[in-house]
């Protein structure tokens, strides 16, 4: 039997705490930070509307090479990695592979989608492409792809290696554990240590923003209103004392 280690979950309050937060949001505030880009370049959503917050499963691929991968192997199913990635998922996990961009194969389809689904999965997100895309999209799924191919997961020139290692995904390292955060506007990775940070100082923002936004929508000068200036602080704060937070 393949082993592979699971990963250590953050804090649940810290996944509660993101969800109202978007994956811009979260983006721009680590730049501040000096994580300057956090953001996959790549994988896009698949079915607008969805957003998600989850600790990160990885999957991670290879070049083939025919002293360490055969299509034989795949006689026997539970070598092949891709499956593993999969046991260990759990309520609200996110999957993240390293698929090397690669658009001819499908890393995973209907009824590993289907299994995912029924774990508890939030959503997957592959540097590559998925299969069975009419049956996948019944499942209402979030992804986040490169696109779609009919070839299975191994039948071109990649091969699944290795699970829940650090990986590289559009760009972005992930640890094993990390949060990803994800909307329309893309995939994020947000260290765990960092998310208490962002989480204070996106509220921060959240809250003077909304002012800012009401303004701005009457006409008010952008100088004065985005970002808030110093002059407007008054006006915010008397703001908020009429709106309270609910």
């Amino acid at each position: 039997m393949t082993h592979a280690p699971d990963i250590t979950r953050p804090p649940k309050d810290l996944i509660d705490a993101l969800r109202e937060i978007g994956a811009a949001t979260v983006a721009g505030t680590l730049g501040h930070m000096g994580f300057r880009n956090p953001h996959m370049v790549g994988p896009v959503a698949q079915n607008h509307g969805k957003s998600i917050v989850g600790p990160a499963l990885t999957l991670q691929f290879l070049p083939q090479r025919p002293d360490l991968f055969t299509e034989g192997e795949y006689a026997d199913p539970e070598t092949q990695l891709h499956r593993h990635v999969l046991y260990h998922a759990q309520e609200g996990d996110v999957v993240v592979v390293d698929a090397r961009g690669d658009m001819s194969s499908g890393v995973f389809g209907d009824m590993m989608s289907t299994y995912f689904k029924g774990r508890g999965g939030a959503g997957i997100v592959i540097d590559g492409c998925m299969r069975d895309r009419p049956n996948v999209e019944k499942l209402d799924l979030p992804l986040w792809l490169r696109g779609w191919t009919p070839n299975y997961h191994v039948q071109t020139s990649i091969y699944p290696n290795a699970v829940n290692v650090p990986i590289a995904c559009g760009g972005v390292t992930v640890i094993p554990g990390d949060i990803i955060v994800a909307d329309d506007d893309g995939v994020v990775v947000l260290p765990v240590a960092m998310a208490p940070k962002v989480i204070e100082e996106s509220q921060k923002h959240h809250d003077w923003e909304e002012f800012s936004r009401e303004r701005l929508m009457q006409g008010a000068p952008l100088q004065r209103y985005y970002p808030l200036h110093d002059d407007a602080r008054g006006e915010y704060e008397e703001w908020r004392k009429a709106n309270p937070k609910s």
